[in-house]
């Protein structure tokens, strides 16, 4: 019967030993980030960049939104898409500051005359909030929205619909 059982001394060391490994394990644990982007098996890294286009398209999907960016960006943008090959920048007009678990977003935006400016913002802010959260697992916690101007009916250049006022000096 002796020979079955552990004496006293057997017993706390091997528990000693499992009290040290879980501390250990503790330890680790503490300096190392957690969340969905760092499991045990690995990190995920996730460029600003990323973050950039998944906001600029949440925010485009905004009812009210005509275009993002200043005037300046937007005349750069409009030339460098007629280039053939070249992409959307989806990124255009949107700024970020990403850490290892948090992220923060700022973009700027024309909004279409007749849509009110607070519901907008609010809405990009809902929508970029959701679009960033569930695709990278950052937690985003400010979209600051800078309203650079109102798109105005008259504006359209380009809308058919519209007559053409006879400019001087062209020949139709």
């Amino acid at each position: 019967m002796a020979e079955s059982s552990q004496s006293p001394g057997q017993s706390t060391a091997s528990s000693a030993t499992a009290r040290e490994s879980t501390e250990r394990d503790s330890d680790l644990s503490q300096h190392r980030p957690s969340g969905p982007l760092h499991t045990p098996r690995g990190d995920t890294t996730i460029e600003e960049t990323v973050v950039q286009k998944l906001a600029g398209i949440a925010t485009r999907e905004v009812p009210g939104v005509f275009a993002m960016g200043n005037a300046a960006r937007r005349a750069f943008s409009a030339v460098t898409e007629r280039i053939p090959g070249s992409q959307t920048n989806y990124g255009n007009g949107v700024s970020v500051e990403k850490g290892e678990r948090q992220a923060a977003v700022d973009v700027s935006v024309i909004v279409e005359y007749g849509y009110s400016i607070v519901e907008v913002s609010q809405a990009i802010r809902t929508n970029v909030i959701r679009s960033v959260e569930n695709a990278t697992g950052l937690e985003v916690l400010e979209v600051n929205v800078n309203v650079t101007d109102v798109h105005l009916p008259d504006d359209d250049s380009d809308d058919d619909s519209q007559p053409q006022k006879k400019q001087p000096g062209r020949l139709e």
